[in-house]
């Protein structure tokens, strides 16, 4: 049986939907953020070192990392679903996509989350417009600029297929799900690019997408 080590709010929440998408059984284990820290619960350490989610366990197996575990459940569940067929430009599409989420989409949104946290954090009254400043300036300098040539980039890629990977839906639209998600709810995603909103609106709509819901309970992006 695989267990799914889920916390709320988190990126585990597509792991879910990815086994919904794949109608394979699974147990969620449930962990809580700290209310204060946001933080994840030192439990989670027992699972595994770093105390991150998302983490499977399947068997003997311990398994962390979004798209290492997408790629595991895919190859060992799928029975070819939700992957394109090895060999094509679309295999090599869905690959490149898989890490593109995380390793280059995600870092500065989650830039732009500690800045704006910077921000909002309690602090003596004159440490405060410090703060803001340097805050304002990495912002706008760099974060801003980089995620607006992210949006730009996915924008275009949408432009003759319907999803990443090409003309059917993946598990790339899966990975891509929690950054472009987040991207819509902090980081200035809205109807001016109306192909990923579209592809949002899409995913959204799928019945096994509500199902994960149903199953993690709420989910929002956090920041």
């Amino acid at each position: 049986m695989i267990v799914v080590h889920h916390l709320n709010h988190s990126r585990s929440q597509r792991v879910l939907w990815l086994l919904e998408e794949l109608g394979v059984h699974y147990r969620i284990q449930r962990y809580e953020r700290d209310p204060k820290t946001m933080l994840a619960p030192p439990e989670l350490q027992k699972v595994h070192p770093l105390g991150k989610s998302p983490v499977i366990t399947d068997g003997k197996l311990t398994l962390a990392e979004s798209g290492a575990i997408i790629e595991y459940l895919v190859e060992r569940y799928g029975e070819g679903a939700l992957a394109p067929a090895v060999g094509t430009p679309e295999r090599l599409r869905y690959r490149y996509w898989l890490h593109y989420a995380e390793g280059s989409l995600m870092s500065p949104l989650l830039m732009k989350l500690v800045f704006d946290q910077v921000e909002k954090a309690p602090m003596p009254f004159f440490a405060k417009p410090i703060a803001k400043a340097i805050s304002a300036k990495v912002k706008g300098a760099f974060v801003s600029p980089n995620i607006e040539r992210h949006l730009d980039y996915l924008e275009a890629e949408l432009k003759d297929a319907d999803w990443f990977a090409g003309d059917t839906f993946s598990a790339a639209d899966v990975q891509m799900s929690f950054p472009l998600e987040a991207a819509a709810a902090r980081a200035g995603l809205d109807n001016s690019r109306p192909r990923l909103m579209d592809w949002l609106e899409r995913i959204h709509a799928r019945p096994a997408y509500h199902r994960a819901l149903e199953k993690g309970g709420p989910f929002e992006i956090l920041g």
